[in-house]
């Protein structure tokens, strides 16, 4: 089994918390993970927008397999300039304005550079507003952005430089903690990147033999629902898709080893390659849980959906708050690091995938044999249960 390098884990996670990069103001951030590819002498090309496609190359070229994480984070956008001199604001992706409140921020205009600020309800000193502090409603509508320098009203704004559609970018706020426990806002799917780079490192430190070519890809719009639209190649036969497990009532999901997710609310993942991944864990005692996501959706549902005839799964580390103050143990990333390197060095098992389209030979099995259910045998049939075979 291939060595993960947990420090590294860690160094870099905070590295890519610290570079700012909601959905749509992603160019720094597929530059520095462009910069940490080129340390570890792993090839990649990037889209027009900063999509990226890295390969480490196997025996065969087809059919070939991809791993993608995507680098783009919830955040926000001003909406307007108000006449008090504060900016309201919206979100970019999908999360809470109870998580928006108080945060710090970073405010990115076109030609004056960044600014620093803060997002707070309308109603935001107990002094003058009293038990209404307590009583607002929490929406996107009731939040606005106080800018760090000297503004009074809209005019001051504009003069500084502040538009309409100007990026803003949360504070992560890292906090790293020798329990082994991660807290830092935009874990997803920052973790997840760091487990990807960390699983790189280890397949080309230790040479291990790939039977075919692994594609790594980092999407930029996952968290506005396209994210793997345009950056996977034909070549490609199956994705797994690494990203959050949501840590909550009524899900499997644990900050604790790999879940592999059987569904979410788009469609059931491949079989195949789920059941797969499944036996990878089993075979080298990676800790796993299996979970099902309701109200959730990640890249490999904007590959289906683009029209991609490939095989996709889900393979997550635990989120405690996914979109608010996320938390995570190394120990979920280690393990998603090592389920990814046993997947890039397993035998290929559907040989026909190669190919886009042939006959039935070849094709894939799904078990339909019924359970022998062995408390019956031998006793007389009962005339309102079915026959047995």
């Amino acid at each position: 089994m291939s060595r993960i390098d947990d420090t590294y884990i860690k160094d870099l996670l905070e590295r890519l918390v610290n570079r700012p990069s909601p959905t749509g103001y992603t160019d720094e951030i597929t530059r520095m993970c462009c910069d940490e590819l080129s340390e570890l002498g792993i090839s990649y090309d990037i889209t027009r927008r900063g999509a990226i496609r890295a390969k480490i190359e196997g025996e065969n070229s087809q059919p070939a397999r991809s791993i993608i994480g995507h680098i783009d984070t919830i955040g926000a956008q001003i909406k307007r300039l108000k006449e008090n001199g504060r900016m309201s604001v919206a979100p970019i992706g999908t999360w809470s304005p109870r998580f928006a409140e108080g945060a710090r921020c970073t405010i990115f205009t076109i030609d004056e550079g960044a600014f620093r600020g803060t997002i707070l309800p309308l109603k935001a000193s107990g002094h003058t507003f009293g038990d209404e502090v307590d009583t607002q409603e929490a929406s996107w509508q009731n939040l606005e952005v106080r800018v760090d320098i000297r503004v009074e009203d809209k005019a001051d704004l504009e003069a500084a430089g502040f538009n309409t559609g100007d990026f803003v970018a949360i504070d992560p706020q890292p906090e790293f903690l020798d329990s082994g426990y991660l807290v830092t806002r935009h874990l997803d799917d920052k973790g997840g990147v760091a487990a990807m780079f960390a699983a790189m490192k280890s397949l080309k430190e230790s040479g291990a033999r790939l039977p075919v070519d692994v594609y790594f890809l980092f999407s930029i719009t996952e968290e506005v629902g396209h994210g793997a639209t345009g950056v996977l190649t034909q070549d490609i036969a199956s994705m797994i898709a690494i990203d959050n497990g949501t840590v909550a009532p009524g899900q499997e999901s644990r900050e604790f080893g790999v879940t592999i997710a059987m569904g979410d609310r788009v469609s059931p993942f491949d079989y195949h390659l789920t059941q797969k991944l499944i036996r990878l864990c089993k075979e080298n005692d990676i800790e796993f849980q299996r979970d099902l996501f309701r109200y959730y959706r990640s890249d490999s549902a904007s590959a289906i959906e683009s029209g991609e005839d490939v095989r996709t799964a889900l393979v997550t580390f635990g989120i405690d708050s996914s979109h608010g103050w996320e938390r995570t143990h190394i120990h979920s990333l280690h393990s998603v690091a090592r389920l990814i390197c046993a997947y890039s060095t397993s035998e290929v098992e559907i040989p026909r995938d190669k190919e886009d389209l042939g006959d039935i030979e070849g094709f894939t099995e799904q078990p339909m044999e019924r359970h022998k259910d062995e408390k019956w045998e031998g006793k007389d049939e009962s005339p309102d249960r079915p026959k047995k075979e």
